[in-house]
């Protein structure tokens, strides 16, 4: 069993999510200070009464991480973090007639997704740095191997982030700092229902929780699951292009919202 003070202070965006309250269950234990982030105020309080049951310290921090001033302001302060789960995350999709992805939620969706979480890197690497040491993971999916038609968005921000992850990891590898990209399927919780398309292998998100800890105590690079679904689209990202379109066409996965 890994040694719950491995990770003293483990900082999670979207902590209110379905995988990122599993992931704050994971982390409560005596002897860990979690600060968990959220926008929904009451949910936010239930996720921290939860992991204080469990033993945890726990500071909350309710603000949406559009705000990028907020966010500085939270973050930076708050000094070296021994890990830090970069989970907040939204989708949109295509109509059910094939209209595109209203331009809002396309605004957002980059917003959150992309830039928040490039913020947040940004903001809690000083302190790892000067420190020498310190853990990044990064929500990405299983999506970033090849666009789904039906969320285009949505897998064009989940790949930048898997490449994004993957460069910093080569960057900081030298001066101790690890980099995680996380690569789920589908897990159980509103967003994956509102996703278009058959949801194969779905996971509950404590089970899911249970497997990124587990890839990040050993430090794997990506972490992907569930196999065989992630050895599937692994495959999509190798096969020719066209051909991958038209297996995931066939899937279910077209451009159609429905």
């Amino acid at each position: 069993m890994i040694d719950p003070g491995r990770y003293g202070r483990v900082l999670i965006t979207g902590a209110t999510s379905a995988i990122g309250a599993a992931l704050a269950l994971e982390y409560a234990r005596q002897g860990t200070t979690l600060y968990l982030h959220g926008r929904n105020e009451t949910r936010l309080a239930e996720v921290a009464e939860r992991c204080l049951t469990r033993g945890a310290q726990v500071r909350t921090q309710r603000l949406d991480v559009r705000d990028s001033s907020a966010l500085r302001a939270w973050l930076e302060p708050l000094g070296p973090l021994d890990l830090v789960i970069v989970n907040a995350g939204m989708n949109t999709h295509v109509g059910p007639a094939g209209e595109p992805e209203p331009w809002e939620s396309v605004e957002a969706l980059l917003d959150v997704n992309l830039k928040a979480a490039m913020l947040v890197v940004q903001a809690v690497l000083p302190a790892m740095r000067a420190r020498g040491g310190g853990q990044i993971a990064l929500l990405s999916s299983l999506a970033a191997y090849f666009g789904l038609p039906a969320t285009p968005v949505y897998c064009a921000t989940k790949a930048a982030i898997k490449a994004y992850g993957e460069a910093l990891r080569g960057w900081l590898a030298p001066e101790g700092i690890k980099v995680n990209v996380i690569m789920p399927g589908y897990v159980e919780s509103p967003m994956c229902d509102d996703m278009p398309g058959p949801k194969p292998f779905l996971w509950p998100p404590e089970r899911a929780a249970r497997a990124i800890r587990k890839g990040l105590d050993r430090d794997k690079a990506r972490i992907s699951f569930p196999f065989p679904l992630n050895w599937g689209a692994w495959w999509l990202a190798v096969l020719p292009s066209a051909l991958s379109s038209r297996i995931v066409c066939r899937l279910g996965y077209g451009g159609q919202g429905d």
